[in-house]
C-alpha cells in the first residue's frame, strides 16, 4: 500500500489542484454511484446513540489536533456571518443565522467520517489523510449534496426573513437589546418566535432524514446519492424514535457549541462528525 507524504497543508492544496482537472471526470461519474450491494438498515436504540458519542468522544481525544485543524474554518465562516448581519443591519437574522448554519455541518465532518473509518482499520489519519476522503468519485457526490443543503439552509434564512417582516417588520433594528425586548415582550414578538421555531424545526427535520447517514455512506462507498439518501431515509423510517433523539442532541450541542461565538464548534462538531460515523455503522450493514 502506497502512503503519500503530507508536507504542510500549502503543498497539499497546491498537489490536489493539480490533478484536479484529472479527477474530474470520475468526480462527475461518481454522483450517481458504482455500488451494486444493497445495504441492509438495522433497528438501532438509545444504547446505540450513546455508544456512536462515546466512540466520538475518544476518536477526538485520539486525534484532537489535527481534527481542530480540520474544522476550524467551520466557527470562522459563522462568525463571519454574524459580522455580516451586524454590518448589514440585519440584526432579525443573527439567531436565523445561529440556528441555521449547523445545516452544513454534515458537509464540514465529511473528513472526520474518513479519519474514523481509518481508526477503525487500524490506520493513523491525519487531517491530510483525512481530505483524501474527498478523492475522485467522492468530490462529485459530497459537493452535489452538499450544495442541496446550502440551498436548504437559504431557503430558511429567506423563510426566517419573511416571518420576520410578517411579524416585527418591516422596520430594521438599530441594536441588538430593542430586537431582544421586541421579540420577548411584544404579541408580534411572540408570534415570530412561535412560527420561527416551528418552521426552523421542518427544516432541520428535512436536513436530519437526508443526511443522517448519507454523507459517510458517500465517503465509505460509491454509493452515489440516490442511494445514499434513500438508504438515509430508510434509516429514519426504520428507526423514527431513535433519530429523533440523536436530531434532540445534535440541536443541543449544536446550539451550546455556537453560543461564545460558535467556538465550541471547534469541539462539538468534531465529536458529532465521528459520532456521526460510528451511528452510520450502527445502522447500515453491507452484505
Amino acid at each position: 500500500m502506497s502512503t503519500e507524504i503530507i508536507g504542510n497543508p500549502i503543498t497539499w492544496a497546491a498537489r490536489r489542484v493539480i490533478g484536479a482537472g484529472h479527477g474530474l471526470e470520475a468526480a462527475v461519474d461518481g454522483i450517481g454511484g458504482r455500488e451494486v450491494a444493497q445495504p441492509v438498515v438495522n433497528t438501532i436504540g438509545a444504547r446505540e446513540v450513546g455508544a456512536a458519542l462515546s466512540k466520538g468522544v475518544r476518536d477526538l481525544a485520539a486525534y484532537r489536533s489535527d481534527v481542530i485543524v480540520l474544522v476550524l474554518l467551520y466557527p470562522v465562516i459563522g462568525f463571519a456571518l454574524v459580522v455580516w448581519a451586524l454590518k448589514a443591519g440585519q440584526l432579525h437574522l443573527l439567531l436565523p443565522l445561529a440556528a441555521g448554519f449547523p445545516l452544513v455541518g454534515p458537509v464540514a465532518a465529511t473528513g472526520l467520517y474518513e479519519m474514523s473509518k481509518r481508526r477503525e482499520q487500524g490506520l493513523e489519519p491525519s487531517w491530510g489523510v483525512a481530505m483524501d476522503a474527498l478523492r475522485a468519485g467522492v468530490f462529485g457526490p459530497v459537493l452535489t449534496l452538499g450544495a442541496l443543503l446550502v440551498g436548504v439552509f437559504l431557503l430558511w434564512l429567506y423563510a426566517a426573513h419573511s416571518i420576520w417582516l410578517a411579524t416585527l417588520g418591516p422596520v430594521p433594528y438599530d441594536s441588538i437589546s430593542a430586537l431582544l425586548r421586541d421579540s420577548f415582550t411584544t404579541e408580534a414578538g411572540w408570534e415570530m418566535i412561535a412560527a420561527g421555531v416551528g418552521v426552523g424545526a421542518i427544516f432541520a427535520a428535512v436536513v436530519l432524514c437526508l443526511s443522517v447517514v448519507s454523507f459517510p455512506m458517500l465517503v465509505d462507498r460509491r454509493a452515489g446519492i440516490p442511494l445514499a439518501v434513500a438508504t438515509s431515509l430508510a434509516v429514519v423510517r426504520r428507526n423514527p424514535a431513535t433519530i429523533a433523539l440523536w436530531g434532540l442532541i445534535v440541536a443541543v450541542l449544536l446550539a451550546l457549541g455556537s453560543i461564545p461565538l460558535f467556538v465550541g464548534l471547534i469541539f462539538v462538531l468534531p465529536v458529532l462528525g465521528h459520532a456521526t460515523w460510528h451511528l452510520y455503522r450502527a445502522a447500515v450493514t453491507w452484505p
